[in-house]
């Protein structure tokens, strides 16, 4: 039940509509609480995939070299052998003289990272892609481990989340007097509610643009909206060039079979959605002979870490090669003669089209490398939306009501305001998902839940008088 203060307030500014507000941001809250915290604890743990991965592959660094290395065709060779019926992928350039080779290969929808001895050709490790460590992270993150569909949840409650943030900012405005207490920094002091109120309501104020910027970087991933959007792709200057990302796991699936040849003549197939230059695989026959000189003209570069070399698509092609670097803004994309090595083509991140530049910043800043203290930063955002998750979960238990779940209780005489409904169509038109589930829910409370008076009282859909 609203106070007397929040009455005052209310009929001060009616145009702000606080208790619609309110209850927008205590039910999208709901939904996203869960979501949120496993977002965001999952998402800090994988912005260290730089350092984790160079932990993982500390073994097969310093190898005990007595004589001289074998040939990047020999070293290839030796991959495909160990997985039976694969096709090369890519070579990856070593690190060091003493490092180990490592060679993806993929054979049907799978993909296997292998790691051979550079002098004496031993299979040192076998590595299935989707089971490595920072692989299943990155699914757990976007898609739950379970595909299109957990990528299209993920979008939901990152939709939700959104205006979780955004209506949270508008109750976090001063509606009286402004006091920097409880406005910019909390209360410590104060104890119970009030402390509870201050931290949640502070602590949104800092995170809330960097969160909302995560939130917004990470939608060219989803399978939803990262096909919304390759829509909206094809009416700009875009429309040829290949995606630097993929857009759900089937993208992801799709990819890997055009590299195998497994899609050819299919019309491009998956290969529009990954970052490289071909839509099959290297053709049979294709000689690997090339490749100590390409990796010599390509380690002449210098191109940030990792460098990936790529077979041709058709019989006498070109050959390709890539920085596959986390900050995107590094990444060239190369093409090259294997007879001479020469590089033939440059494209660096700056003449990419507009909208992959916009979405390449984007992702390499929210996979936390884009500058040095990017981590840093993506960390303290995961952790304020967990204090946000802890402090909303401590407000609501402590002032929930019995036998309701405490939601705020809509005034039977208050509508809303035209000009909130700017901002509604807006987000629904930029967030299909979120559209469609506010007409769902619309619904379900209109013609459902509103007729059944024990759902409506717990769920505070009863109107009160005001």
């Amino acid at each position: 039940m609203a106070t007397a203060s929040q009455a005052r307030a209310e009929s001060a500014a009616p145009w702000i509509e606080h208790r619609t507000i309110w209850r927008w941001h205590f039910y999208a809250g709901l939904f996203c609480i869960p979501f949120v915290t496993w977002l965001s604890i999952t998402g800090a743990i994988y912005v260290f995939k730089p350092q984790i991965e160079a932990w993982l592959d500390k073994p097969y660094e310093h190898l005990n070299m007595t004589g001289q290395r074998a040939s990047g065709e020999a070293q290839v060779q030796a991959a495909l052998a160990a997985v039976p019926g694969s096709t090369l992928h890519d070579y990856q350039l070593p690190t060091a003289a003493d490092s180990a080779v490592q060679v993806i290969v993929g054979k049907g929808a799978e993909e296997f990272r292998v790691y051979v001895h550079p002098q004496t050709l031993q299979v040192l490790k076998i590595d299935n892609e989707d089971k490595r460590p920072m692989k299943v992270l990155f699914r757990l993150h976007g898609e739950l481990m379970a595909g299109d569909r957990g990528s299209m949840v993920v979008e939901l409650a990152a939709s939700w989340a959104i205006v979780m943030i955004l209506t949270g900012l508008i109750l976090w405005w001063p509606r009286q007097s402004f006091r920097l207490a409880g406005t910019l920094y909390p209360r410590l002091n104060e104890g119970g509610r009030v402390f509870w109120k201050d931290l949640h309501s502070v602590t949104g104020l800092w995170i809330s643009f960097f969160v909302l910027f995560l939130l917004f970087t990470g939608l060219p991933w989803a399978k939803n909206w990262g096909g919304y959007l390759k829509r909206v792709r094809k009416t700009t200057a875009a429309a040829d060039a290949k995606m630097d990302w993929t857009t759900g796991r089937s993208s992801e699936i799709a990819e890997r079979m055009a590299k195998n040849g497994s899609m050819a003549g299919m019309g491009g197939g998956g290969g529009e959605h990954g970052g490289h230059w071909r839509h099959h695989g290297a053709p049979a026959g294709t000689s690997y002979e090339p490749i100590d000189r390409l990796t010599t003209s390509v380690g002449a570069l210098n191109l940030a870490y990792p460098v990936l070399i790529e077979p041709p698509t058709v019989k006498g092609g070109r050959w390709t090669a890539k920085s596959d670097a986390g900050n995107r803004t590094l990444r060239v994309n190369l093409e090259l003669d294997g007879a001479s090595g020469a590089i033939l083509k440059r494209e660096n991140f700056e003449q990419k089209p507009w909208i992959d530049r916009a979405v390449g910043v984007g992702v390499a800043a929210h996979e936390g490398q884009l500058f040095p203290l990017n981590q840093v930063l993506n960390v303290i955002t995961a952790t304020g939306l967990i204090i946000l998750n802890v402090s909303a979960i401590a407000m609501w238990w402590k002032r929930r009501p019995q036998g309701v779940l405490g939601a705020p209780v809509a005034l039977k005489n208050r509508r809303f305001s035209g000009w909130i409904w700017v901002p509604i169509v807006m987000l629904a038109i930029w967030l299909p998902l979120l559209g469609a589930s506010i007409v769902l829910v619309w619904l379900a409370e209109r013609f459902v839940l509103r007729r059944i008076p024990p759902a409506s009282r717990w769920l505070g859909l009863a109107y009160q008088a005001g």
